[in-house]
């Protein structure tokens, strides 16, 4: 249950990095926090708790999470600086390449909302795996 919680307060603090969450933020994490069997009441209870970071243990898990906070940054269908900052601190908090991250950012003007597909996201961070 914590690394749900976990999970689902990283979301929220990418949503907050532009110092707001948009209501199209707001119904894709709470699509994502009912995929994992969240309650809306938790869900926005988290808005309010400080929850400590639980980085998934294996790589998928992290780049699946990575996906997501991607995801998140790009609802309102812009990435501003801040949210590219904090995009690469949870990159980088989550154990992934930096070089990895900086291929991901070259990727995204090929993709609209930076909807990266799965399976070439996953190529990306393959290409630079340990």
């Amino acid at each position: 249950m914590k690394e749900k919680l976990s999970v689902l307060t990283s979301l929220i603090q990418m949503a907050l990095a532009d110092k707001e969450v948009r209501e199209e933020e707001y119904r894709l994490m709470l699509g994502m926090a009912q995929l994992l069997k969240i309650d809306k009441s938790t869900f926005d209870q988290l808005f309010d708790e400080n929850i400590e970071f639980i980085a998934p243990k294996n790589e998928f898990e992290r780049i699946t999470q990575f996906h997501r906070l991607l995801l998140v940054a790009f609802a309102d269908e812009e990435l501003n600086e801040a949210e590219v900052i904090e995009l690469k601190r949870f990159g980088l908090k989550l154990g992934l390449r930096p070089e990895a991250l900086d291929r991901v950012f070259q990727e995204l003007p090929q993709y609209e909302r930076g909807q990266i597909p799965a399976p070439v996201m996953l190529r990306i961070f393959q290409t630079y795996h340990n």
